[in-house]
């Protein structure tokens, strides 16, 4: 009754006011720790830390001020704006690629030509690789025939010499070759993956035409 009385005298000085300083009073209000409500023309100490609201000139309230956060609301706030800023970021920056996508290929059958292209000068390498190592184990026999001769003695350095360059560039050779059959296989993912993504971005534009 006491805080209902104090309310409402602050009103009736509001309301019945004709001075300047009463034609811009507002009152402020909040529920203290008890759960009363406590109203002041100024913030009442037990509004400290506290949502309060703001009354106008017709007894409406103007504005709401919510209670500050707490340091585990602040820091659930932080992560939850991380979060999104980071949803946003791989959202722009799949739409960069699909855009990318968009500016590469006109059609389905223009990435099924760039997979052939890129495929064939792949198997082009691994086939030079191939038909490389095959001269050097040539070239290599002729160094294993005067070896012959050496079995119980020291190898000539020249003999030694030629032996270990033809098996390096041959485990040079084998390298490329893996490595290439690799990239074929990434090839082959990138492909099958742009040509997925191709056509669920022609799917969605479709959808949104309707």
């Amino acid at each position: 009754m006491r805080a209902a009385a104090s309310f409402g005298l602050l009103m009736a000085l509001v309301v019945a006011g004709t001075g300047s300083s009463f034609a811009a009073a507002q009152i402020f209000c909040c529920h203290d720790e008890s759960g009363k409500q406590v109203c002041g023309d100024i913030l009442p100490t037990a509004c400290y830390g506290r949502a309060y609201r703001e009354l106008g000139q017709s007894g409406r309230t103007a504005k709401v001020v919510d209670a500050p956060l707490t340091a585990e609301e602040r820091a659930a706030k932080a992560a939850e704006a991380k979060l999104r800023q980071e949803r946003e970021r791989v959202e722009n920056e799949q739409k960069r690629r699909d855009q990318a996508l968009l500016n590469t290929y006109g059609s389905e059958k223009d990435i099924e030509v760039m997979r052939s292209r890129t495929l064939g000068d792949l198997d082009t390498a691994v086939k030079a690789a191939e038909e490389r190592i095959v001269e050097i184990r040539k070239h290599r026999r002729k160094f294993e025939n005067e070896a012959e001769f050496y079995k119980k003695r020291r190898l000539p350095a020249e003999i030694a010499k030629g032996l270990r360059d033809a098996d390096y560039e041959i485990r040079a050779q084998e390298s490329v070759i893996d490595s290439k059959r690799k990239d074929q296989q990434a090839v082959r993912l990138k492909y099958d993956e742009d040509l997925r993504r191709f056509r669920d971005i022609l799917t969605r534009a479709a959808a949104d035409r309707r």
